[in-house]
């Protein structure tokens, strides 16, 4: 999303009054944070968020370069969901989602095993984050992936119980995704475009979602995606018709 992207960070962003949310992060700066790369997306404690920034930002603070951070401060700002994380950096292109390696887990010297976290590298040298907490772009894509594949598989016609639980889902994402700007942007975006005739089905939902998703893309300079009922469906349910997800 930008879940909103895309698209409030867990408990403490959902005590955030949703008027009271800025529809835009605060950053940081040389004058506010000299100690900090500037253009790190802040929570709403003023701490530097992991789930809003992507990783390379997030890498910057230990460089601490003079202009560490400067060049990204402008898309990467709409990653995520955002969308539905920010929803937004989301890295959300043409509705792609990608794997990453596996990595192994690691055991101590003792009986009792640690948590696995990967330090190892792929190919390309990049650091395997498997089993690390999930950067904006990670949260943004696999959250995408969950609302259009939950749609894919949404009644044709749903009765007024599924029509109610599905607004409360989209509702309760909008407070609770951990991106609290994100949030909010998915906040107003629903308030501007509300679901209320497009939980009446599935079609009609995957439309509605595809259509909140292309908004993020266009924030982005992405292509957007095709929102026709038979593309959603070759892309969140039946896989493309040669075969090649089968």
């Amino acid at each position: 999303m930008n879940l909103p992207t895309s698209f409030p960070a867990s408990s403490s962003s959902a005590a955030t009054s949703p008027d009271t949310a800025s529809s835009q992060p605060r950053k940081t700066t040389k004058e506010t944070h000299p100690h900090l790369p500037p253009g790190l997306i802040l929570d709403e404690n003023g701490k530097v968020c992991k789930v809003c920034n992507s990783w390379a930002d997030i890498s910057k603070i230990k460089k601490k370069g003079p202009n560490a951070g400067e060049e990204s401060q402008g898309k990467k700002t709409l990653a995520g969901m955002g969308g539905f994380a920010s929803m937004l950096n989301a890295s959300q292109s043409s509705q792609s989602s990608q794997s990453s390696p596996s990595s192994s887990s690691s055991s101590s010297s003792t009986t009792t095993r640690s948590i696995p976290v990967s330090t190892a590298t792929d190919e390309e040298g990049s650091t395997d984050r498997t089993n690390c907490p999930p950067d904006n772009a990670a949260l943004g894509r696999s959250t995408w992936t969950f609302l259009h594949t939950t749609a894919a598989y949404y009644p044709l016609q749903a009765n007024e119980r599924q029509q109610t639980q599905m607004t409360n889902l989209l509702e309760s994402l909008s407070i609770f995704y951990p991106c609290n700007w994100c949030a909010t942007d998915f906040r107003r975006d629903i308030k501007k475009n509300p679901p209320i005739s497009a939980v009446a089905g599935r079609e009609s939902l995957m439309k509605w979602l595809c259509a909140r998703h292309n908004e993020v893309n266009q924030k982005l300079g992405k292509e957007e995606f095709s929102c026709e009922v038979k593309n959603l469906d070759a892309r969140w349910k039946d896989g493309p018709e040669d075969g090649s997800c089968d």
